[in-house]
């Protein structure tokens, strides 16, 4: 089974809001792919010094991954730096779901990302679509 990577915002997010989308994408994702997500580990941002060890373990989710399924429903560092380092270093398929108009993208989350939907259903359809294989009655 392929597996995807859930890229999003987390530091900086308000409660319960980057679990969410997560939970949402693992249940309707999880039959048919191996999901990777970040917030898994129980790691308390900036209590301890774990900087590393989280950007490191994210990294290798990343390289780990088939396809990075990103939120990019606000600016996030974290977020843009997998982006990029799945796209640009790694070739991989980047596809995020966005509240933006493309008008009001980043030039670099457009160029690095493969696909850009509406919304998170938008994206759960275009992966199931694309990336499960089809079986037919013979």
């Amino acid at each position: 089974m392929k597996k995807i990577y859930l890229c999003g915002p987390i530091m900086d997010e308000k409660e319960g809001v980057a679990r969410e989308w997560r939970e949402l994408a693992l249940a309707k994702l999880s039959p048919n792919f191996i999901m990777l997500d970040p917030m898994r580990r129980d790691f308390k941002d900036r209590e301890v010094d774990s900087a590393n060890e989280i950007v490191e373990f994210d990294l290798q989710d990343v390289r780990d991954a088939d396809i990075i399924l990103v939120n990019y429903s606000k600016a996030s560092v974290g977020t843009s730096m997998e982006v990029f380092y799945a796209s640009h270093d790694l070739d991989k398929f980047v596809v995020g779901f966005s509240p933006f108009e493309f008008k009001d993208c980043s030039p670099w989350m457009v160029r690095f990302c493969t696909k850009i939907l509406p919304s998170l259903e938008d994206t759960i359809d275009y992966i199931n679509k694309h990336f499960v294989q089809q079986h037919r009655g013979t």
